[in-house]
């Protein structure tokens, strides 16, 4: 029986901790009354799988109604940058950005949403949400 040449093969993968949470950076947002939503979207997003290594490519939607903070745009570049070389579930992913963002800027309500690329003939979405009605901690 041939031997399975992929079974070993692994690339570099950090661990959570390599999310460089302390890059993000918030300003004030003036206008807290007006219920104004703010989205931010990229394609650029990537992290990998942590079983295999392989990248994980998708489109990040951060759709959130600001109360007294606004994200600072380049410290959120920063930020998802750091997510290259991360090996973190989809799923998990999304999960991540929506507590690490929630703790910045404290919105009214939050939604982060991760359009995979397709891998293995399955397409997949994640969605977190939080505020109206859901648990704020």
């Amino acid at each position: 029986m041939k031997k399975d040449k992929y079974v070993e093969k692994r690339f570099d993968i950090q661990k959570e901790d390599a999310i460089d949470v302390a890059m993000l950076e918030k300003i004030p947002f003036d206008y807290a009354i007006s219920a104004t939503e703010v989205v931010y979207e990229t394609e650029e997003f990537t992290c990998v799988c942590p079983w295999t290594g392989l990248p994980d490519f998708g489109k990040l939607t951060i759709r959130y109604i600001p109360n007294k903070s606004l994200i600072e745009l380049k410290s959120l570049k920063y930020y998802i940058t750091s997510y290259r070389n991360v090996g973190i579930i989809q799923e998990h992913a999304v999960n991540r950005i929506l507590r690490d963002l929630v703790k910045l800027v404290k919105p009214l309500s939050m939604t982060i949403e991760a359009e995979y690329g397709e891998r293995g003939g399955i397409k997949s979405w994640a969605t977190a949400r939080w505020g109206k009605g859901k648990d704020r901690d």
